[in-house]
């Protein structure tokens, strides 16, 4: 630093790496107790729902297997619903059918393991079934919102440092500004859209509702956005 220029230092706080580490810990934390708690259930309802099967006439592999059905239909049905999620289409009514029909399925098997022992015998047994279903569905809670986090994080604020030297004669002083660069407008849909039908783009023709529909593999509403955006594109001698 010069006598003449008097510049001000700027340090960058601190503020914005804690908060950044805090959610890190917040989340991994998290992750880790439900897929802890999701273990211990999976083990306990999968040993009740194998003697419930064992119980009504099956054995061997079979008996062993049945139980594994029954979750791999939940984390399937689970899988699908996060997908649609992400991609911003809707959820196939099927697959929250099916997530219903395993969650029934699993609690009914685990409620009659333990049925014989009363009606709290019945929820004690139940339990594991319930826990297992609640734990798998925050963590896929938590992989929906995964990336959503650093969009609210504040900005650092600067902290100037100032030269205290008595000799030095003020001067102008100049300070960094950092001007965020704006966002694209436009949403996912749209930039894929754009992708998507760009020789039919350079050609000046629009895509029909029923191609975008097919291609993008989204439901009418989201083909009309898609659409509207393609055809504002054609309208402004724009073509991708």
């Amino acid at each position: 630093m010069t006598a003449s220029a008097h510049d001000i230092d700027l340090k960058c706080s601190p503020t914005r790496p804690r908060l950044v580490d805090t959610e890190r810990l917040i989340r991994w934390s998290t992750a880790l107790a439900v897929i802890c708690v999701a273990t211990v259930a999976a083990i306990v309802s999968y040993r009740h729902a194998y003697h419930v099967v064992r119980s009504y006439g099956e054995d061997g592999v079979a008996a062993r297997l049945v139980p594994l059905t029954v979750d791999g239909l939940i984390y399937a049905s689970s899988m699908v619903m996060l997908h649609s999620a992400r991609r911003g289409t809707p959820v196939p009514r099927l697959a929250r059918w099916l997530l219903g029909l395993g969650i029934a399925a699993t609690v009914a098997a685990n409620a009659a393991h333990g049925l014989a022992h009363g009606l709290v015998g019945a929820l004690v047994a139940a339990w594991p079934a319930l826990a297992l279903v609640g734990s798998y569905e925050l963590l896929m809670l938590m992989v929906r919102n995964m990336g959503r986090v650093s969009a609210v994080i504040p900005d650092a604020v600067p902290e100037p440092i100032l030269d205290t030297d008595p000799d030095i004669v003020p001067g102008p002083t100049r300070i960094a500004l950092v001007v965020p660069q704006p966002s694209d407008p436009r949403d996912e849909l749209e930039v894929q859209a754009e992708s998507e039908f760009a020789d039919e783009l350079a050609i000046g023709r629009t895509p029909t509702i029923r191609e975008i529909r097919s291609r993008l593999r989204v439901g009418q509403p989201r083909a009309q956005q898609a659409r509207a955006y393609l055809s504002s594109l054609l309208a402004d001698g724009e073509p991708a």
